[in-house]
């Protein structure tokens, strides 16, 4: 049950979402709010249970969620191509060897279903999956390979040069010539019943915090240096790399991931994108 008039509001905790996030607490002075940073996974599943009001999730918990959230536009995590921190570990090339087995990261419903899509309907393979919370290391010793998500899927590709390493992003962009959207912003439509003026606030807030981090991403990349490692010029490539914007490209390749994820038994119903201001895609 939401707070009337106070909003909580759900930040996720990658590299990836922090030109996103990074230093809004500062812009929500004036709004009645309170912030909750988490793996996808748990504001998936705070969000679906109303635990929070507004949050980014994965995409995929938007569509089995979409009767009961509003999308916040102009927010999003995608890439056109590359997203360096979605990473299929193989121990043999695709082309040698289809895997019979991979292990999953369990933090993020999206990528774990843009894997199964791919397998499935581009590469012509069903392998078992087995979920894991261990190492790359301890996920390869029963599976021939692993998918890794966020700053894991960075250190672990940092860490391992004798495996062979698929960019989801990139894989899905060659396959269809669409983007990727890995998580989207979306509030319960039902907080947006009791405060709309708050959730416009909230959103106006969130625009010109991810406008102005965007634009000024130098303290966000020596936070990555800090807290992550690696060099200047990784994470500058990196965050050039994502899409925050959630443009038509994105929302178009969103739409198609959802129609194959019907297809192949992900989804059981259509998804459309609805968002706050009644726009719809």
């Amino acid at each position: 049950m939401s707070i009337h008039h106070r909003f909580t509001i759900g930040q996720i905790d990658y590299a990836n979402s922090w030109p996103l996030f990074y230093g809004l607490d500062k812009r929500l002075d004036q709004i009645e709010s309170s912030i909750t940073s988490a793996v996808p996974s748990e504001l998936n599943r705070m969000l679906g249970s109303g635990l929070i009001d507004v949050s980014g999730i994965s995409s995929f918990s938007y569509a089995q969620y979409a009767e009961d959230y509003i999308l916040l536009p102009g927010l999003s995590v995608g890439s056109v191509g590359r997203v360096n921190s979605i990473l299929l570990f193989l121990k043999e090339p695709l082309g040698q060897k289809l895997p019979a087995t991979i292990s999953l990261s369990s933090t993020s419903a999206t990528s774990v279903n843009l894997l199964k899509i791919m397998m499935e309907l581009r590469f012509h393979c069903k392998p078992a999956y087995e979920t894991s919370s261990g190492s790359l290391e301890s996920m390869l010793e029963s599976a021939d390979g692993a998918l890794l998500i966020g700053d894991p899927a960075i250190a672990a590709a940092w860490s391992n040069k004798s495996l062979y390493v698929i960019d989801l992003g990139a894989a899905w962009h060659e396959w269809t010539g669409y983007g990727m959207t890995y998580a989207v912003v979306a509030a319960r439509k039902s907080a947006f019943a009791s405060c709309p003026q708050l959730l416009h606030e909230l959103h106006r807030a969130l625009l010109a915090n991810r406008i102005h981090n965007c634009n000024h991403i130098n303290p966000i990349i020596d936070k990555a240096c800090t807290q992550l490692g690696g060099q200047y010029s990784y994470w500058d490539d990196y965050f050039k790399c994502l899409n925050y914007e959630f443009g038509q490209q994105l929302q178009d390749g969103l739409s198609l991931y959802y129609r194959y994820a019907k297809q192949i038994g992900l989804l059981q119903k259509d998804v459309t994108l609805s968002f706050l201001e009644g726009k719809q895609a």
